[in-house]
């Protein structure tokens, strides 16, 4: 399976469907050149089939709990982020009136930035956003870090401390952005569907003559995966983190 999947949950579904149907249906084909009869063998199938399913229930519902914990991950740090911008624009007025005219000039177009980086799903854009954090971060700190130098007191202390806070915090923030569920337990997921799949196809006789009934299971599997990657996928899913911390930041920054 392609990876890159995972950041398109619906092609993902698309994908899942009809190869896990097709496993379902290579199981059907076996099972019309093989079909034990012996009831101490269908039984031992049986066990084996079930055994396989619960499995592939279990690593599903594993899954999807990495994906739900990443998710709120990432809107913990979204509200690490406000916080620590919102407390270093107050804290920035402890500077000298020049300096904290540029320095809240400079925070609130970074806070700019960081909404647009929540928001966009360019990638060229987010290329953009990006040089563009690498300029402002640089120019945040030289505004705390030169009267910081000239009073080494508990105020310039302070203000320092926040200035790191906000740094830090996109750092943590694009960490958890790029936790992601690993590709192993994604192949795993898929083995394991793809044995069920074909498992469910060999041992069910009845499937020949209600064929629709094979839709069934690859469909609630499609759909569970579509939802994982959807959660897992920090632009590509429908299911986003969105800056409202950020905007409210704003908002209160405008105002005052």
């Amino acid at each position: 399976m392609d990876f890159l999947l995972r950041d398109h949950p619906l092609l993902l579904f698309a994908v899942s469907l009809v190869v896990l149907w097709a496993a379902g249906w290579a199981g059907v084909a076996l099972s019309r050149w093989h079909h034990p009869n012996d009831s101490g063998i269908s039984d031992t199938f049986g066990v084996l089939m079930g055994a396989t399913l619960t499995l592939l229930a279990l690593i599903i519902g594993f899954t999807f709990s990495m994906a739900v914990s990443r998710y709120d991950q990432r809107k913990n740090f979204e509200e690490s982020e406000a916080n620590a911008i919102g407390t270093e624009y107050l804290r920035l007025g402890l500077l000298d009136d020049a300096s904290a005219t540029r320095a809240r000039a400079l925070l609130v177009d970074y806070l700019a930035q960081r909404i647009q980086f929540y928001e966009t799903r360019d990638r060229t854009r987010l290329a953009r956003l990006e040089a563009e954090k690498a300029r402002l971060q640089p120019e945040l700190w030289k505004t705390v870090e030169a009267p910081a130098k000239k009073a080494r007191d508990a105020a310039m202390t302070l203000v320092a401390s926040g200035m790191n806070d906000v740094l830090n915090s996109e750092g943590y923030t694009q960490a958890a952005w790029w936790n992601r569920i690993p590709v192993a337990a994604w192949s795993l997921m898929m083995l394991i569907a793809l044995a069920s799949h074909l498992l469910v196809g060999f041992g069910g006789a009845r499937l020949r003559a209600e064929p629709e009934l094979l839709f069934i299971l690859p469909i609630s599997v499609a759909i569970s995966f579509m939802l994982i990657a959807d959660i897992d996928s920090p632009r590509g899913g429908v299911i986003r983190v969105l800056p409202h911390n950020l905007i409210a930041v704003e908002a209160s920054l405008q105002a005052h």
